[in-house]
């Protein structure tokens, strides 16, 4: 469910009241249940950052990280800032989501990345390398500012559709999926809610086909692009991801 600027308040007040109470010095992150109602119990703290902090670092303009290792440093934190807009992010992970989310395997022998305003992507793949088995499934984080929760929904639903990954399964097409679903569109989510649906996969979105049919053709990686130059993969002999 979504929560309203009052019990969004609230829920700062409360975490900055446990740092304070544990003298902790550093960045981390304080997790809570919140209920139907509006109220909310206190979960974990985690003492660091989390995958989920450029939505943080969006809605508030602060460099997260740059700000823990300054504080590391004997620093001080920035100044407070009131939040702007709103930010989503998707995982996108090597696993096939209508098969028990089995992880994925396999070359990249694609890849387009959207370009589009309000929009962040922290990744740490490139066309032409393999996705191993050796680490976590997750590929990117693809994050989308808003001047409201809409607005950043949909910019989120417009760079996914857009985004082409050819060579091995991703989540892609079930990101969307949920994003589209009506009960996202109302904020009606809650922890049981993926399980508590039948997903079934859904055709290939067009950009997809497209890029594979280009593919199929023999048109291969497109010329005079950075897809043509050499990468680090391709110029450190045997060495390979998850080698």
């Amino acid at each position: 469910m979504m929560a309203g600027e009052g019990t969004r308040r609230a829920l700062g007040e409360a975490a900055v009241k446990l740092a304070r109470e544990a003298r902790y010095r550093s960045a981390g992150t304080v997790e809570f249940l919140l209920g139907p109602d509006g109220s909310f119990h206190f979960l974990e703290v985690n003492t660091r950052l989390q995958v989920e902090h450029p939505v943080t670092e969006m809605v508030t303009g602060i460099d997260i990280v740059r700000a823990q290792l300054d504080l590391a440093l004997g620093g001080s934190l920035p100044a407070p800032v009131e939040p702007r807009g709103h930010a989503l992010e998707a995982r996108l992970n090597a696993e096939d989501p209508y098969h028990d989310f089995l992880p994925q395997s396999g070359p990249i022998l694609m890849l387009h990345w959207p370009q589009r305003p309000g929009l962040r992507i922290d990744s740490g793949i490139r066309e032409g390398q393999a996705v191993g088995t050796d680490y976590d499934s997750l590929l990117a984080k693809i994050v989308a500012w808003g001047s409201d929760r809409e607005q950043a929904r949909r910019r989120l639903v417009e760079a996914l559709r857009e985004f082409v990954l050819l060579g091995t399964v991703t989540n892609q097409s079930f990101l969307l999926q949920i994003l589209e679903s009506e009960f996202f569109r109302k904020g009606e989510t809650h922890t049981t809610t993926l399980e508590s649906r039948t997903w079934t996969e859904p055709p290939l979105p067009p950009a997809v086909l497209a890029a594979a049919a280009s593919w199929s053709l023999g048109a291969g990686r497109p010329t005079g692009s950075a897809a043509d130059r050499p990468g680090p993969w391709e110029t450190l002999g045997n060495f390979r991801v998850g080698s």
